[in-house]
């Protein structure tokens, strides 16, 4: 009896022993897990990807020469994450942002990347899906944007049509040799889609800074993109964005598809949308240079 009466002692010491660790350990363990959670948060608030678009008949490696010279020409790596949307509106995703990036790049391709008004239209949508979901998962308040040829289309119109429910800020948007007006060389004469984007211009944001480039081969155009049609950008995005700026590169590599890795090129995004990561920065006024 003297045993058994010990024994229950020694079961009520252990459940004494037990409870208090539990005590101790399930606060800490709670509290732990809401410092990762936290700290997730603070790191994602802090994230201010570069989202490009390639243009029409380029995937998801369009800008990979662009991606390694900057990220060998800069002092630090930018890690990739690259999304192609299908034409069901389902995203593939290959690449990953690092856990201390705060500037990665973010390329979002089509599986269905053909030319033509009505393709741009869609490719917006479709970027919309894989902006929706990375504006979700990564949960960054901010980002700057990169598209090059029809690319910038799809950005504009996605500005114009998607974007004005959106959390996230964007700062910098630079497009790289975008036909505005299609093929048309005369301005007075506008095609559908530039009339649209004049149309709905006053949805674009007003405190976006826009970079329009245009390359000039012949200076008439880059080979493909007739200058008037870069050109024409002014009437979208002129005293409706905070600035708008259009730059323009001659020489070697200013053919339209040698844009992207034109020296001149990057050095400019190297300045207005690389260095600019912790500031939405004072743009110039409207201009032309």
């Amino acid at each position: 009896m003297k045993n058994k009466r010990k024994i229950v002692k020694y079961v009520f010491i252990w459940i004494a022993i037990l409870a208090c660790f539990l005590a101790v350990i399930i606060p800490a363990n709670t509290w732990n897990n809401k410092k990762v959670k936290t700290s997730r948060i603070i790191h994602n608030s802090k994230l201010n990807p570069v989202i490009l678009i390639p243009g029409s008949s380029a995937t998801q490696n369009r800008f990979d020469e662009l991606i390694d010279v900057l990220n060998t020409s800069t002092n630090r790596t930018h890690s990739l994450l690259k999304i192609t949307v299908q034409k069901t509106g389902k995203l593939k995703i290959t690449g990953k942002i690092a856990k201390r990036d705060m500037q990665p790049f973010i390329v979002v391709g089509f599986e269905d990347n053909s030319n033509g008004y009505n393709s741009i239209k869609k490719q917006a949508k479709w970027f919309d899906i894989a902006f929706t979901y990375l504006a979700d998962k990564y949960k960054f308040n901010q980002f700057n944007g990169i598209g090059h040829s029809n690319g910038g289309l799809i950005y504009t119109t996605f500005l114009e049509e998607y974007f004005d429910d959106k959390a996230a800020s964007i700062n910098t948007l630079m497009t790289i040799g975008s036909p505005y007006n299609g093929e048309e060389t005369n301005q007075s004469t506008r095609t559908q889609m530039l009339a649209d984007f004049v149309k709905n211009r006053k949805k674009i944001p007003t405190n976006l800074v826009l970079y329009s480039i245009a390359g000039t081969e012949n200076y008439n155009n880059d080979g493909i993109v007739p200058y008037q049609s870069v050109n024409a950008g002014k009437y979208i995005y002129q005293n409706q964005a905070k600035s708008y700026t259009e730059i323009t590169v001659t020489g070697n590599e200013s053919e339209h598809s040698d844009l992207p890795q034109n020296k001149q090129i990057v050095a400019l995004i190297e300045q207005y949308i690389i260095a600019s990561q912790n500031s939405k920065n004072n743009g110039p006024d409207d201009k032309k240079i």
